[in-house]
């Protein structure tokens, strides 16, 4: 009951046990809420998961998962990978310019520059990867750009007293000084090629995926199976959250003992 009183209290931290709890009440008030008082409009439980069994069953969900889940993770990664060098070479002077202007471009929308970027891929995938890194870059470069620039100036001036050269320093004090940082910001920022997927997939439906056949669903206006293919992003999403943060605290223990 103590525990219990604590999860009241501001500032305060919790046992497992309460937290355990916590989050059951909290999934049991959400399924309340929509069991009685979503408008009539909106599918039950019990017909997403019947809409889920017939996927899985006679829409092949399994493959659509696999492209879906493919190609979302080789966004990650060319995203990932070009943040970072975007965001380490921020160091020099003279690169600033160009990554502050590349992250004002998280204001612009996809009308125009998917246009462009349908002109410049060869197939249906490499356009489905460019818009997806495209739409994540911005936003991660961002994110990376001020935490580099959040590097007090104590950790270079400290780096140099040992001796190290320039190369060195920006090695020791921005790339394996921020890795802990850099990995928080790609498990934040990976949330929205799955946000992104259902437009993405939908433009080009060739190659199957979650979000074409989500658009296929909603065409035919089956909003269980909609709704279904919606918990199912969800749920991994949610898995990819959590094995994004096993990675953080794998490579970077120290990260959460500070923290």
């Amino acid at each position: 009951m103590r525990s219990l009183l604590l999860a009241f209290t501001p500032n305060r931290s919790v046992s497992p046990a309460t937290r355990i709890a916590l989050v059951g009440a909290t999934l049991g008030v959400v399924l309340c809420v929509w069991l009685v008082l979503a408008p009539a409009a909106i599918p039950r439980p019990a017909d997403v998961a019947r809409a889920l069994a017939t996927l899985w069953t006679e829409q092949n969900l399994f493959e659509h998962l696999l492209t879906s889940l493919w190609l979302n993770v080789r966004a990650i990664a060319w995203s990932t990978a070009i943040t970072l060098a975007l965001a380490y070479v921020s160091v020099l002077p003279a690169m600033r310019p160009f990554v502050d202007a590349l992250s004002k471009l998280r204001f612009t929308g996809m009308v125009g520059w998917g246009f462009v970027l349908t002109l410049l891929a060869r197939d249906g995938h490499q356009l489905k990867l460019w818009m997806l890194v495209f739409g994540m870059v911005p936003f991660f470069v961002t994110a990376m750009a001020a935490v580099v620039a959040a590097i007090p100036r104590e950790r270079f001036d400290h780096a140099r007293t040992l001796g190290l050269s320039e190369v060195r320093v920006v090695w020791e004090v921005v790339v394996r000084g921020t890795l802990d940082e850099a990995l928080e910001t790609t498990r934040h920022n990976a949330a929205m090629g799955w946000m992104m997927l259902a437009m993405v997939e939908g433009i080009v439906r060739a190659e199957g995926g979650l979000g074409a056949l989500m658009q296929n669903e909603h065409k035919h206006l089956h909003l269980d199976a909609v709704f279904a293919l919606i918990a199912v992003v969800l749920a991994v999403g949610v898995a990819q959250d959590l094995a994004l943060r096993w990675l953080r605290r794998t490579l970077c223990p120290y990260a959460e003992t500070s923290s």
